[in-house]
């Protein structure tokens, strides 16, 4: 089973994103969940949100402690929480920031990509704040987590913009791995 643990903002998209990878991974023919951990606060507040993808069934319903993948949408959150806490070894960051000197280093890989670039060049702004989850797929999709078709669809089925797809797919070229 794979588990990705994503750390947002409230208001970025990072429980869309969440769903929207579930939803791909569905699209795959595999099982997925997605689910969200909220605070008392919803806009701006730090937001944790999970999703498991696997070739069986999932019986597991709880947060994910130990997981394979960390997103991290908002980079101000590595000054706020140990994002790699429980981080398998081996595992996977990815950081959504261009400041490579802020990265946290260990036994993991560390993947970079500005989709908040993304999300200004595209137009996904809603009250005033980027929408990060639709590039962020596109990112996934580049790290094998899902295929970049399944994704797209995804989104597809989500959002009738083409923004969104055009994000993703930009979000896909521009990975980095540090």
């Amino acid at each position: 089973m794979l588990e990705i643990r994503f750390h947002s903002r409230g208001g970025q998209g990072g429980v869309t994103a969440s769903k929207l990878l579930a939803q791909a991974a569905f699209l795959e023919g595999k099982y997925s969940t997605a689910f969200p951990l909220y605070g008392a606060e919803r806009r701006g507040a730090p937001i944790t949100s999970f999703t498991r993808i696997s070739q069986d069934e999932i019986k597991v319903s709880s947060q994910i402690y130990q997981p394979d993948i960390v997103v991290v949408l908002d980079d101000s959150i590595l000054d706020l929480v140990n994002v790699t806490d429980g981080l398998k070894p081996g595992g996977l960051l990815i950081v959504n920031t261009n400041h490579h000197a802020k990265l946290p280093k260990g036994d993991f890989k560390v993947a970079t990509v500005n989709v908040t670039d993304i999300a200004l060049k595209m137009g996904l702004v809603l009250s005033g704040n980027p929408i990060l989850n639709t590039p962020i797929l596109g990112a996934l999709a580049k790290l094998n987590v899902v295929g970049l078709d399944s994704a797209l669809a995804a989104i597809k089925d989500t959002f009738s913009d083409e923004r969104n797809v055009n994000a993703a797919k930009e979000a896909y070229e521009k990975v980095v791995m540090c």
